[in-house]
């Protein structure tokens, strides 16, 4: 008889109740509201449950919002066509997206990998707030398929984002 060894379980995140949410910060000022909920980020990782940009649940409040005279929806859809290249970067950087890879040839899949800012500054912050989601990072992180964290330091604020891919294996 062998022992067959289970994944670790990740650590739970409170922030993901909204009603938890909404409780803390009540509460607890700003910039301690984000230490707290990056902490818990940070304990429980990526969820990795739907790691597509085009398709992630807790991202379909930016998919629709404008920016650049087109949707994010759209410029996903142009990414994965492989057209206007040029233009992905900008489109991206309006949202609070970050193009880390992608490959750029005219044929097969465009296999980016896109980081969305979920730091304390992070564009995408307004469209979530206008849409009454104050607990989007926990969310966002609950779909993405990595986080990464840099603390902070004297000259600078803690950085966090959320990766995602296109056209994802």
């Amino acid at each position: 008889m062998t022992d067959k060894k289970q994944p670790p379980s990740r650590a739970a995140n409170p922030f993901l109740d909204s009603g938890f949410y909404t409780r803390m910060r009540d509460y607890t000022e700003r910039d301690a509201a984000f230490s707290k909920e990056l902490k818990a980020i940070g304990e429980s990782g990526a969820g990795k449950q739907s790691t597509d940009a085009r398709f992630a649940p807790s991202l379909q409040v930016l998919r629709g919002v404008v920016k650049k005279g087109l949707p994010l929806e759209e410029m996903l859809a142009r990414i994965v066509k492989g057209v206007e290249s040029g233009l992905w970067e900008a489109w991206l950087t309006a949202f609070g997206f970050e193009l880390r890879g992608v490959n750029y040839a005219k044929t097969g899949e465009r296999n980016a990998r896109l980081a969305l800012d979920i730091s304390l500054g992070s564009k995408a912050h307004t469209a979530f707030a206008n849409a009454g989601v104050g607990n989007w990072r926990s969310l966002v992180v609950e779909d993405c398929a990595q986080v990464q964290i840099d603390k902070p330091t004297e000259k600078a604020p803690a950085k966090a984002a959320a990766i995602f891919f296109l056209d994802a294996p």
